[in-house]
């Protein structure tokens, strides 16, 4: 009885993940409560380690890594994909990215045969119409969904060249070593579009000139259309078709006028770097994490540490700080259930990837170790394409 009550339990925390997780199995990481984590692991650049902690009734943020070839063709180019998605409003979007965004970066990759921009750029338009197309199926049955969006922050490392493309507030952050003094710099690598930046709400009035509310001032945070902080995303159709923007969709999500261009973008902000022998890991993580650590907290915490257990290391820092923020201890936080915890903090995923120079810089016709893997545990095949 009892250890029916236990599975019954699990089953509440994740799960999505239950036709694929392989509970206490490392190759698919392990679970502690709430908290899911893989501490060290091999992808085709270097080392990672990955964590997840759930606050929210359903676990809205979804992730993966994918390691081996970024197309369909044995010949590569072959590389590591990184993905975080940040969901809102509930977990059906960025499940949705986390099922279709890398098979259509792996498609348009087919078919220009190598890497680029445009590829990831098409990936995501890919990703936003597959999901709109989604939503307009199910909103007879299930409107609200047309209120459900998803961050998206991706990094994809090829042939030497690190790609960065984020929609939205996660951030991807560059340990950079600094020969002459030993030390480790934080750089920031990804564009955040959350509208508490001024650049963010000063990009918005220029893109909506005629709309004098089209940044709020909302409890003393600054929201898009007094609805949401970040101005892109993945979803939120209500705010990008209006037709999507009625009833039956929940009246607090009802604007009062009707509005001719969307208000959102799904738009991807995309950079590459060319990476150097002296970048030594980088850090991919939800706007979970970064609410409770600065960038430059982050690294050194990477640094000064073992590379085993690094994403877990950098969660447990940001669980103690959310705890001490609301003068509680960290073991009594840890026993507060999911639902409840997210008055504390909200979701959190961490992805460190260590970069080995000479794996870096090899060809990227070379074949490395394969792998493909979520946050949470599924760990796919190769070969398989991810699950919906």
């Amino acid at each position: 009885m009892l250890s029916r009550l236990v599975n019954f339990l699990k089953a509440c925390w994740w799960p999505s993940l239950d036709r694929y997780a392989h509970k206490g199995s490392d190759a698919s990481g392990w679970q502690d409560g709430l908290l899911w984590y893989k501490d060290n692991g091999q992808h085709f650049n270097g080392e990672f380690s990955m964590a997840v902690v759930q606050a929210n009734n359903l676990l809205e943020d979804q992730s993966q890594i994918e390691s081996g070839s970024l197309s369909t063709l044995e010949s590569g180019p072959y590389g590591t994909f990184v993905g975080i998605y940040d969901g809102h409003g509930g977990p059906e979007t960025s499940r949705y990215i986390n099922d279709h965004l890398f098979q259509h970066l792996k498609r348009f990759t087919t078919e220009q045969q190598s890497m680029s921009v445009d590829v990831i750029k098409k990936a995501y338009q890919a990703t936003e119409d597959g999901f709109f197309s989604l939503v307009t199926k199910q909103w007879p049955m299930n409107p609200q969904i047309a209120a459900v969006g998803s961050c998206c922050l991706v990094g994809v490392v090829c042939n030497g060249t690190l790609y960065i493309a984020n929609v939205g507030d996660s951030r991807a952050v560059l340990g950079r070593l600094v020969k002459a003094t030993g030390e480790v710099f934080a750089i920031q690598l990804s564009s955040e579009h959350n509208v508490a930046i001024e650049s963010v709400r000063q990009e918005m009035h220029s893109l909506h000139p005629d709309d004098s509310h089209i940044v709020v001032l909302k409890h003393n945070v600054w929201r898009v259309k007094g609805l949401i902080q970040i101005s892109r995303s993945i979803g939120d159709v209500y705010l990008k078709k209006a037709e999507f923007n009625r009833e039956p969709l929940y009246q607090k999500f009802r604007l009062r006028q009707p509005f001719r261009m969307p208000i959102l973008s799904s738009e991807p902000s995309v950079s590459m770097h060319e990476l150097q022998p002296h970048d030594q890991f980088l850090i991919f993580a939800s706007d979970g994490l970064w609410e409770h650590l600065s960038n430059q907290g982050a690294v050194d915490i990477v640094q000064n540490h073992p590379r085993n257990g690094s994403a877990r290391r950098l969660v447990k820092v940001a669980l103690q700080e959310a705890a001490k923020k609301r003068e509680m201890r960290y073991s009594d936080l840890k026993k507060i259930d999911r639902g409840v915890r997210r008055h504390f903090h909200d979701d959190i995923t961490v992805i460190v990837v260590f970069l080995d120079s000479n794996l870096v810089s090899r060809a990227s016709s070379a074949k490395g170790p394969s792998l493909s893997l979520r946050g949470g545990g599924i760990k796919l095949p190769a070969k398989t394409k991810a699950p919906c």
